[in-house]
């Protein structure tokens, strides 16, 4: 998975045909206190996102008591083609990997595998002797110094052990990042060395930046299972939640499912930047380095039955993956006041009073605080290509999105489109 090279291809010529949105019949809204109605605004404003041409298409998935109260598809899986968006439509879902390499991690934390204040160093030696950059001298070169503590398995868990992503940032460390082109390591041994060689970008527990980190984690999942991270996975949490579609490619049987990726062209249009087939296809075959912080593809349906499952308290249909006290472990906040500021954020994801970081996952912990109408405890994350799921505890509720519109100008925050009229149609929520 190389989202750079994603971002920088881009085909100039497309048909701008629009389908008619599509509904896969399910519960009646009022059974689980939606309005019918109302839940008609959700749909008006994704299928406008769809009409004035910044989404190709989109999947929304509500689900309520464990069951689906609708799911609902809008435009196309590829513009050119016509073809229309289906609700079995596979997704690049880029960073809500991150929750489910999180699950992973807490997987083997519940098994005694490893504890947050535990040194990185103790499952990946290979970054016992890090560095973390502290300037330049007069020739441009970096100058580095010890850290003042090993970063710890907990700071990795939530973006504040030293890494950065070299994508986002502009440092010296973010380029060395881009410069190594990590994401083109053979394996993850090779890809931890990768990272090893480069200084980290701050103190360990002294900022939060948006980071690698979930990387880092699918090579501790190797390291402490010898079991590819794929494999662990697919064994320990795809095939016991029947998650059918959701791997780290996409198979030749399911090609035609797999929606064309866009990005933003002159004036804002939609360009595509991969295909399922063709010169620029990807997610073709099994990577050798399986990222942990971007690489699944999946499914509204799929991803709803990993949401559930941690809703539920870590089982789903009699499968129990964690328990419920290591679910609430995961997704509380685990940011001290002093990072909680505003100054540390990612896209629209601020860190500051009322919305902190779990691990893996964000977490609002007073919604009205940062003007949410969801439920105190809701937790959630993004993608990079515009997907978006929440899970809401007071309100038992799951919400999941879909779409293929890479991040950049151009983009619509989605997730903020949905969210106003979807708790606008919850008129009785005691139901």
């Amino acid at each position: 998975m190389d989202i750079r090279r994603s971002l920088a291809v881009l085909v100039l010529a497309f048909l701008p045909v629009f389908a008619p949105a599509q509904t896969t019949p399910a519960a009646k809204p009022e059974t689980y206190g939606f309005s019918t109605d109302r839940l008609n605004r959700l749909h008006e404003t994704m299928q406008r996102e769809v009409d004035e041409k910044r989404l190709p298409g989109v999947v929304t998935l509500v689900q309520r008591h464990g069951k689906i109260v609708e799911i609902k598809s809008y435009g196309n899986k590829d513009i050119a083609a016509g073809t229309p968006m289906t609700d079995d439509a596979i997704f690049r879902i880029y960073s809500m990997t991150k929750p489910v390499t999180g699950v992973a991690m807490m997987i083997l934390y519940e098994e005694g595998k490893w504890h947050p204040s535990d040194p990185i160093a103790k499952f990946l030696p290979e970054f016992a002797d890090v560095r973390v950059y502290k300037g330049l001298d007069s020739s441009g070169a970096m100058l580095t110094e010890p850290p003042a503590h090993p970063p710890t398995m907990g700071e990795l868990m939530t973006h504040t052990a030293g890494f950065t992503y070299g994508l986002f940032g502009t440092s010296p460390v973010d380029k060395a990042y881009t410069a190594k082109n990590w994401m083109a390591a053979k394996d993850l041994g090779d890809m931890m060395r990768t990272f090893a060689s480069i200084p980290l970008l701050y103190q360990p527990g002294t900022k939060w930046v948006y980071s690698v980190s979930m990387d880092v984690q699918g090579a501790i999942v190797e390291r402490i299972t010898g079991k590819s991270f794929a494999d662990f996975l697919d064994e320990r949490i795809f095939k016991p939640l029947r998650m059918t579609d959701t791997a780290f490619y996409v198979p030749k049987e399911k090609r035609a499912r797999f929606a064309t990726s866009y990005g933003g062209g002159p004036n804002g249009s939609l360009v595509p930047i991969s295909t399922p087939d063709g010169p620029l296809a990807d997610y073709v075959a099994p990577p050798g380095a399986p990222s942990g912080g971007g690489g699944l593809a999946s499914t509204a349906r799929d991803y709803a039955r990993f949401a559930q499952m941690l809703l539920n308290g870590g089982q789903l249909d009699g499968v129990r993956i964690l328990s419920p006290a290591t679910v609430n472990l995961m997704a509380s906040n685990h940011l001290p006041a002093r990072l909680l500021t505003g100054e540390f954020s990612i896209g629209r994801e601020t860190m500051q009073p009322g919305h902190g970081y779990g691990y893996d996952v964000s977490v609002y912990t007073d919604p009205a605080l940062v003007d949410e109408p969801v439920g105190k405890g809701t937790f959630y994350w993004e993608g990079a290509a515009d997907t978006w799921f929440w899970i809401d505890p007071v309100n038992d509720l799951v919400f999941v999105g879909m779409t293929q519109r890479m991040f950049g100008p151009g983009q619509p925050p989605t997730a903020a489109l949905s969210r106003p009229p979807l708790y606008g149609a919850l008129v009785d929520p005691k139901k």
